[in-house]
């Protein structure tokens, strides 16, 4: 499948990226380096919706594991990851970036509710969409929730952001020999159970056929390489 310049993107960004090397809550010098690379990609002409997770405060699973109620759970991660749209909303603004968060949970004073078409139409005048509260039901992960969000805001593809430079046989970071796929199809992810999205995001993906890109977030200028069509990362597609 070759690569393109992607006119309209969704960016998935983990809670755990926001946290940087103090593994929680949020570091504000990452949060301002991943404002910048935003910044950039959305000055170059791409439009941006982006859904961000809450791992760094808060993991539904985590939480169901230890005996809360599973709902419960989910429904405090899914308020972590409005804490996280407003601190990304608030660095991207400092930056002169317009920005609107709307939220599957209705809380006004802070958030506009999700209205796809009014989500649409923001993109269209060049504003960020940060989409916070998950899909605003429990069961559902973040991951699952950038999936959908792209499909209804008619994305060309999903960028998956994380620490590694894409997908690899096993964690790179535990196994140095590990390899890196260049391109992978839906079916492969699936099939080898490598840990990129969860299964219901990369099915709804496939039945889709919306490609997703994995890269590292960290590394500098990725995120402009990766949105004008280099090959970086790792390409899973059809």
């Amino acid at each position: 499948m070759k690569r393109e310049h992607y006119k309209r993107v969704l960016l998935k960004i983990s809670g755990e990226a926001l946290a940087g090397e103090q593994g929680f809550g949020i570091d504000t010098d990452v949060l301002d380096g991943i404002a910048n690379e935003i910044q950039t990609i959305q000055k170059s002409g791409t439009e941006v919706a982006i859904v961000v997770g809450g791992g760094n405060i808060f993991r539904g699973v985590k939480g169901a594991t230890r005996g809360m109620d599973r709902a419960t759970a989910d429904y405090m991660g899914m308020l972590a990851t409005v804490l996280n749209c407003l601190a990304l909303q608030d660095a991207l603004e400092r930056k002169g970036v317009f920005t609107r968060v709307q939220s599957a949970i209705e809380m006004r004073a802070l958030a506009e509710p999700y209205i796809r078409r009014k989500a649409v139409r923001h993109l269209e005048k060049g504003r960020v969409v940060i989409f916070a509260a998950g899909v605003g039901s429990p069961y559902f992960t973040t991951d699952t929730t950038a999936a959908l969000r792209a499909m209804e805001m008619n994305c060309q593809v999903l960028l998956k952001a994380t620490s590694v430079d894409g997908i690899y046989t096993a964690d790179p970071k535990l196994h140095p020999e590990a390899t890196k796929f260049e391109q992978l199809t839906y079916m492969d992810v699936l099939q080898k159970g490598l840990k990129v999205m969860d299964s219901t995001a990369i099915s709804l993906c496939m039945d889709n056929k919306l490609p997703i890109i994995v890269f590292n977030l960290r590394a500098k200028g990725s995120m402009e390489k990766v949105t004008q069509g280099q090959t970086i990362g790792t390409l899973v597609h059809i």
